[in-house]
């Protein structure tokens, strides 16, 4: 957990705390099993539909919002009509020992009698999977109760800061307003954009499941 500069704990203000800050991009149900799907190799909008049964609206948010953050990125595999799957970039990459500590949480806790449904292993081994803390200097692995906190830069930082000495970042006098009416013309501009591109998908889909559920006939007329 983040500390004040005092070196009590922060609160879970995004501003001061990297959790909040992480679980405003991916803490919701949905947005971890779409991500799990992309580990496990399911990257087009359909295949994921399909194996979580998830409302194409629901899919189509989860997935505008993880490319809108970086955490995934869109690659073109089929054109006309032009077709996208979504791929882990290195910062989606990054969230795999997040996935794994919340599988064998749940494995441990939750799985009940019967056992985990799967196994995590070491691929050139075969060997299951160990999760724990290492750390690089001692050489040797250790338990939660041995971490500790301390403030970082950003806490040292605000502590630093002379107190005659304005913060612009947050002076709303000085810029603030300029930089809020940049961000929300880029936010809306890429909005409309992912939007654009979401839709074009969805109804590319949408027409596939129509043509499976019709007899075949004569060429259907594309809408001007």
């Amino acid at each position: 957990m983040a500390l004040s500069p005092r070196g009590d704990a922060a609160s879970a203000d995004p501003h001061t705390c990297s959790i909040a800050r992480a679980l405003a991009v991916i803490g919701d149900r949905w947005t971890i099993l779409v991500l799990r799907d992309c580990f496990k190799g399911i990257r087009r909008f359909d295949e994921i539909r399909r194996d979580l049964d998830i409302a194409r609206p629901v899919l189509a948010d989860r997935l505008k919002r993880l490319v809108h953050h970086g955490v995934l990125e869109r690659h073109l595999y089929q054109e006309r009509p032009n077709r996208y799957e979504y791929r882990l970039t290195e910062m989606g990459r990054e969230l795999s020992p997040i996935l794994v500590a919340l599988m064998r949480w749940g494995d441990h806790y939750l799985a009940g009698e019967a056992g985990p449904p799967t196994l995590l292993v070491h691929k050139p081994c075969g060997h299951e999977l160990r999760q724990g803390f290492y750390c690089a200097s001692c050489r040797q692995t250790f338990s939660p109760a041995e971490i500790s906190s301390r403030p970082g830069p950003a806490a040292l930082a605000s502590v630093d800061r002379p107190k005659d000495v304005p913060n612009l970042a947050r002076n709303d006098d000085v810029d603030g307003g300029m930089d809020d009416d940049m961000d929300a013309h880029m936010d809306a501009h890429m909005d409309a954009h992912m939007d654009a591109h979401m839709d074009a998908d969805m109804d590319a889909h949408m027409d596939d499941e129509m043509d499976a559920r019709t007899e075949k006939g004569p060429p259907r007329a594309l809408p001007a």
